[in-house]
């Protein structure tokens, strides 16, 4: 008798640790805001681009979430492997404000939402992840939710394009009750963001069936902040799409877009090693190497089970396509007028650039089909393709960052190969020109000359498209460009060929 009930008191000891574990673990779970749709005379104020949203079956809105967020800090220094722990610490009221872009036939929905944690470098709410991709999540059929997630976007504050244009000053009667509380709280927004979109309460008659964050350059810094520090708590999303990030990230209680006097950003953060749900890395030339900034070379990992990490040669931080092609790009465009937008380009935001602003197209082929893996993978488990690393040289002193490894042509070797360095007519870099502001992102475009064209192409166009569509076809074969975009891309080199 006694030791049934020593063992009956184990079990109910077991249980109770169990439920108690349980209950710590949803300590700083997300919570369901408050929503109000934005019913104020105007229209949102987010650059969607000239996509015509009515004839795709495609609907925009624009709502308020609202309610009390949570801010979070680790229990200890912010490692570079990644394994934070964090937990809640102060609350606060705060109003932002969501758009939706999804199909009003609900037959139409694909059962996804991705939700983008706007970037706001610029001073205002952009979604970079929406310009690199809209056209695939259009056509997949998917719903895209932009978040309002930090306050220089809502409030205004410092950026790297000066004083901006935040939602309260750009339209005060549209946006006037807005309140964001400081970048601290910007992960539970975020994460009451997503349980909004889960409930379907921001969808019309739609209700997904998997969520998705992304976010891009500094929003994919915070981001990996939030898959180290608050996915274990929050629990809201069923995969991360972490595009362009850098090598640090900050801990969640010192987070702020500029960092400051008390911010201790750590440096080559890693995923950590027991990830929650499938994580992919998206990265360009820029953020490997970090040109002034941490590179994420110092952050580098090996895949596993639920992360994967693709990075891209010949490719800028941002490029043509952000500045000059994605706005105007709603999939109807002919390869006539592509290859005019992707022309080589020296001027930005009125600034002069030293060189011409990367042109190589790979940065948005390969987004789509980096979003459209993850995509698959959560809902089928089916994981992406492995993709090999670009290769580096290491540095001559300790603690420099290693340079790329050079091919003949002066393109990098390794990473994601596609046709634009496989069967190249430029040197495209993420490095070597400055201009205004983001000229140490835009990377750079150096055309060959017609002796070097001659060269690695001697019968010319022939050669050329024969080498191009090799390197296409084995890049979707491998999964790195998606088979829908095939004919387009053939398309356009064909018109871009030199002399065309």
């Amino acid at each position: 008798m006694g030791k049934q009930m020593r063992a009956w008191g184990a079990a109910v000891a077991a249980i109770l640790a169990g439920l108690s574990f349980g209950l710590a673990g949803q300590a700083g779970a997300a919570t369901m805001p408050q929503v109000k749709p934005i019913t104020a005379p105007g229209s949102p104020f987010f650059g969607l681009g000239a996509v015509d949203l009515k004839a795709l079956g495609y609907v925009e809105e624009e709502y308020i979430v609202s309610g009390t967020a949570t801010s979070y800090k680790l229990t200890g220094e912010p490692t570079a492997d990644g394994a934070w722990i964090a937990k809640p610490a102060d609350t606060a009221p705060y109003a932002t404000r969501i758009i939706v872009v999804r199909p009003v036939d609900p037959k139409a929905f694909s059962g996804t939402a991705a939700v983008e944690w706007l970037n706001v470098t610029g001073g205002l709410d952009a979604g970079p992840d929406w310009t690199y991709s809209h056209r695939q999540m259009l056509r997949a059929g998917m719903v895209y939710v932009g978040v309002s997630a930090q306050k220089v976007g809502v409030e205004g504050g410092n950026s790297l394009g000066g004083s901006g244009m935040p939602l309260k000053k750009v339209n005060p009667g549209r946006y006037g009750a807005l309140a964001h509380p400081g970048d601290n709280y910007a992960f539970d927004i975020f994460s009451q963001a997503g349980e909004a979109v889960k409930s379907g309460a921001v969808l019309g008659l739609l209700k997904p069936k998997h969520v998705l964050a992304t976010g891009e350059s500094q929003s994919a810094v915070f981001m990996t902040t939030y898959v180290d520090a608050i996915d274990p708590i929050a629990r809201v999303y069923d995969g991360f799409y972490i595009h362009s990030r850098f090598g640090g990230a900050p801990a969640p209680e010192t987070a702020s877009m500029r960092g400051g006097p008390n911010a201790r950003p750590a440096l080559g953060v890693k995923m950590r090693s027991k990830l929650r749900v499938p994580v992919m890395t998206l990265i360009s030339e820029t953020d490997l190497i970090g040109t002034g900034l941490t590179g994420f070379w110092t952050a580098q990992q090996p895949d596993n089970d639920k992360l994967r990490i693709w990075e891209m040669p010949g490719t800028a931080h941002v490029d043509n396509y952000m500045f000059f092609v994605g706005a105007l790009d709603d999939g109807h465009a002919s390869s006539a007028k592509l290859a005019e937008l992707w022309k080589p380009n020296d001027a930005l935001f009125g600034a002069k650039m030293a060189k011409p602003i990367n042109s190589g197209p790979q940065h948005h082929y390969v987004a789509m089909a980096a979003l459209a893996a993850l995509d698959r993978w959560v809902v089928t488990g089916k994981a992406p393709a492995k993709a090999a690393r670009l290769q580096l040289t290491p540095a001559e002193k300790a603690g420099e960052a290693p340079t790329l490894a050079l091919d003949g042509t002066g393109n990098a070797r390794g990473g994601i190969r596609t046709p634009w360095v496989d069967a190249p007519t430029a040197k495209l870099s993420g490095f070597g020109n400055t201009g205004g502001p983001y000229g140490f992102l835009v990377g750079s475009t150096q055309p060959f000359d017609a002796a070097t064209l001659s060269k690695l192409y001697p019968a010319g166009r022939v050669d050329y498209l024969k080498a191009f569509d090799a390197s296409l076809s084995a890049a979707i074969k491998a999964g790195f460009i998606l088979s829908a975009d095939q004919a387009e891309i053939r398309a356009l080199a064909a018109t871009n060929w030199p002399g065309t």
